[in-house]
């Protein structure tokens, strides 16, 4: 039995590595998970353009989720057991209360679009967040923040990051050079909100273990991120005033949804694939997302690019790499391997 004094400060990684299998099941979630966080943006951005108020947009979204697991909540007795045991972790000192604030990192992410977007492009903002989420996963993964504990900076994983960065780059390639050079200051925030999703990752994937609930760290995301965006928006309405219509097609108000989607299924996988590789199957479920957007459903009259097909196959040669390339060898008890 442990004593108080060898009680850890935050709560135990898994420790054994996850199966090939489970390591599949996850990327394969993850895919699915960005899928769906390509067609909330769609919804949201539609969603601000109508209403004319792109952080009420966001706040919306967060309230109709949040409504939803609210909502739930009586009839998912998991995710009201999950509660208690999360509190019981903060309680203990396996959780740190700071686990618990992952939605800040998706409230700076939805306010990062209202703020920059509209100055520095969609195609700037993306690759910002990219390139920050892909250098914090190495890091976050180095240090062992999520639940599956400490990964080692191995070349297949970097040279999947790297990829991946250059997969997004390309995919977007024809929006970049739209930037002004006086405006790539604000490419600082694109970059924070990246380096802050990897870390709402690992944490939201602490918050599940503990919990035992995907669900319920899904629901402490959809608050804390909620209040935060009201306030944001707050704020907001002294500078450029509120919203200027109301649309009438219920979809734009299906945000909400798709994030409990994607929010729970990252928060359930982690364990199985780090927090590096979740994010890169994220990225790549993105823009295979963007491209079904592009040909079921495009926006503005927008056609599908050659470099969006060559940015997904790109990214999907990087989870590959990053997964499965250099695996060890195992040798028996007593032998070692050829220097």
């Amino acid at each position: 039995m442990s004593t108080a004094s060898q009680a850890p400060e935050v709560a135990e990684p898994t420790g054994s590595a996850p199966s090939v299998a489970a390591k599949v099941l996850g990327v394969s979630l993850a895919v699915v998970s960005g899928v769906a966080m390509a067609v909330q943006g769609r919804i949201n951005g539609q969603l601000g353009v109508e209403l004319g108020d792109p952080m009420l947009a966001a706040v919306v979204s967060f309230g109709g989720g949040l409504i939803l697991l609210f909502a739930a909540l009586p009839f998912a007795p998991k995710m009201r057991a999950g509660l208690g045991k999360l509190r019981d972790a903060v309680r203990e000192g396996t959780l740190r209360p700071w686990h618990c604030l992952g939605g800040l990192a998706g409230a700076m992410f939805v306010a990062g679009q209202a703020l920059v977007v509209v100055a520095i492009g969609v195609a700037m903002f993306t690759v910002g967040v990219v390139a920050g989420q892909t250098v914090s996963s190495l890091a976050v993964d180095r240090a062992g923040l999520g639940p599956a504990g400490p990964r080692p900076l191995t070349w297949p994983r970097v040279a999947g990051a790297v990829l991946t960065l250059v997969a997004v780059v390309g995919s977007v390639a024809g929006g970049i050079g739209e930037t002004g050079a006086g405006e790539l200051w604000l490419m600082l925030l694109p970059l924070v909100a990246g380096c802050c999703v990897a870390v709402q990752q690992a944490v939201n994937g602490r918050v599940g273990a503990a919990s035992g609930s995907a669900l319920t760290a899904t629901l402490g995301n959809f608050t804390v991120g909620f209040v935060a965006l009201v306030l944001a928006w707050l704020i907001s309405l002294l500078v450029r005033g509120g919203p200027t219509g109301l649309p009438s097609n219920p979809l734009l108000y299906a945000g909400g949804i798709v994030g409990i989607l994607f929010i729970s299924i990252a928060s359930l996988v982690v364990k199985w694939t780090g927090v590096l590789l979740l994010g890169l199957a994220a990225i790549a479920g993105q823009l295979i997302g963007a491209l079904l957007l592009d040909l079921l459903a495009p926006a503005h009259g927008e056609r599908l690019a050659p470099e969006t097909v060559g940015g997904v196959a790109l990214a999907l040669v990087a989870i590959g790499i990053a997964a499965f390339g250099g695996r060890r060898r195992r040798t028996r008890p007593g032998r070692r391997l050829p220097q």
